[in-house]
Order: C-alpha cells, then structure tokens, then sequence
C-alpha cells in the first residue's frame, strides 16, 4: 500500500483540490509505474492550524510536508527511486509548486509481510490473486500457500 499523509496550512485544498491531488497519487501507482489495485493507495489530508508547523523553530504558514509509506513495492535501485521522486514532485506541482507552497516529501519503505488488508495477507506483487484484487477494486480471501 502506498500510503500518504499531506500535512497542510488549515484550508490550503478544496475538497475538490484534495479529490483531484489524490486522483493524481492514485495514478502513480496504478497506472504508471507498479499496476496496484486502486484501494492500495490512501491519501491522508491533516490540516494543521495556524501556529502548529514549524520549521526551523519558526512557524511557517506557507508549508506542506507529505510523509510516504510504501508497502506494497520497494524500490532497491537508485535510478528506480529517483524516477519516483521526479514523478511524485510533477504530480504535486499543480496543486503545490505552482501555487507558492514551501514542501517537503520523504518515502518509507515498510516490509509487506509486515501488512494485513482486513485481516488478509496480500498476494505476492504482480501474482494473478493481486491482478484479481486490483480488478476487483477490493481484497478477496484467497489460500495462502508456501
């Protein structure tokens, strides 16, 4: 699962702005690079009231600071993880960049056999369980083997 958390400014996104920048996450994991299942991808919005992020021990009102956890894929190669980055940062530019927001993004990579979908062991990446769950759009109980 990619997982996101978007720490924001208290009303730095519309509704709409949120709908549209997490379609925009989504995208990156379902049609560009690793073919998730759509439900894989969570998009967290925390809007943060005034006087509550600081940076550099002041309080900064103009900045976004978004948190990434990866489960579902890890990435071992250099090129692959800087690929990543330069596609994330052209997702959020819209609604960030272009926009005069100050940001940061980190990615965590967490273990998969660390992670349950209800209760359930994903399916390996790329297996036929894990296609039927992305065209599913929902997890469906299968026979773990091995």
């Amino acid at each position: 699962m990619p997982y996101w958390e978007i720490f924001t400014p208290e009303n730095a996104f519309t509704p709409q702005d949120k709908e549209q920048l997490s379609q925009r996450i989504t995208s990156l994991y379902t049609d560009y690079a690793y073919d998730l299942p759509k439900f894989y991808v969570v998009v967290l919005f925390k809007d943060m009231p005034a006087n509550t992020m600081y940076v550099g021990g002041k309080a900064n009102h103009n900045f976004i600071r978004i948190r990434v956890d990866h489960i579902a894929r890890q990435m071992d190669d250099p090129e692959m993880r800087f690929l990543c980055m330069e596609v994330i940062e052209e997702k959020l530019a819209p609604l960030v960049k272009e926009r005069g927001y100050d940001w940061e993004v980190h990615i965590d990579e967490t273990p998969m056999d660390l992670w349950r979908v209800q209760g359930i062991v994903p399916p390996p990446p790329e297996s036929d369980i894990e296609k039927l769950w992305a065209r599913e759009n929902r997890p469906v109980p299968y026979e773990l083997t091995g």
